[in-house]
């Protein structure tokens, strides 16, 4: 049985007198794109923060290489992605990637590879804070992917992006899971589900479904995730109005 790169133990996290998550159980197992899938609120960026060890949590663990998450271990083994662009606006995109290099000890060849996988070779020399959103959203992405690391969290990636953008990188993704990563990936937008391996589905701080895309549908016999999404939570799929 493979090794689950990360794992996930009757994990709750409580703020004041409301639960933001409530008992999760679940592994994520490298060489697979795992999709987070869920309505805004609903809990996927507590998880993640949870996963990357940067939220307290009330009860439960959480362990990632089989290291407690957040750990000194782990600090150049995970690759996160927050929604807001966690890089220097008053830098260049280059230079950004060449601060945080030299921080992970990695050469300049890997700042190139970087600026190309995400597709801002050709802003590379554009200072962030003039990109658009979805560019220095990048940015930020590029940073994560300098040091190789075996575990990527990445919550929101593609929001704000066209569809070619997000297509070449969910091919990126791929990529990196078929080279051995973990790879977790958040979305509130029900048609990327397709783009996943495997999915987790949320609502309410509660997993309501773990499985693939293909067994979800089979399951619930819904044409896509949104309508099994519906299904399972006991809401009526809203009728197509012909024109």
């Amino acid at each position: 049985m493979t090794a689950q790169a990360i794992e996930v133990t009757a994990l709750c996290v409580e703020r004041g007198d409301r639960t933001v998550l409530s008992g999760l159980d679940f592994g994520v197992p490298p060489g697979q794109v795992t999709g987070l899938l869920g309505p805004s609120g609903c809990g996927k960026t507590t998880l993640m923060r949870s996963i990357v060890g940067v939220q307290r949590i009330t009860s439960g663990s959480v362990a990632v290489l089989g290291e407690p998450a957040g750990s000194l271990p782990l600090r150049d083994r995970v690759g996160y992605v927050t929604q807001a662009p966690s890089v220097y606006e008053d830098l260049t995109a280059t230079e950004n990637l060449t601060f945080f290099a030299r921080v992970l000890d990695v050469g300049r060849d890997r700042i190139t590879a970087c600026l190309d996988l995400v597709g801002l070779t050709s802003h590379a020399d554009q200072l962030v804070g003039r990109l658009s959103g979805g560019q220095r959203s990048r940015v930020s992405l590029a940073v994560a992917l300098l040091a190789e690391p075996p575990v990527l969290v990445l919550d929101e990636p593609t929001v704000g992006l066209d569809p070619v953008l997000r297509l070449e990188l969910w091919q990126a993704f791929h990529e990196l899971a078929a080279a051995g990563a973990a790879v977790l990936v958040s979305s509130h937008v029900m048609d990327e589900a397709s783009r996943c391996d495997r999915l987790l589905l949320m609502r309410d701080g509660r997993l309501i479904a773990d499985e693939t895309p293909a067994a979800l549908l089979a399951r619930t016999g819904a044409t896509d995730v949104e309508g099994a999404f519906l299904q399972i939570v006991g809401v009526p799929a809203p009728r197509r109005v012909l024109s």
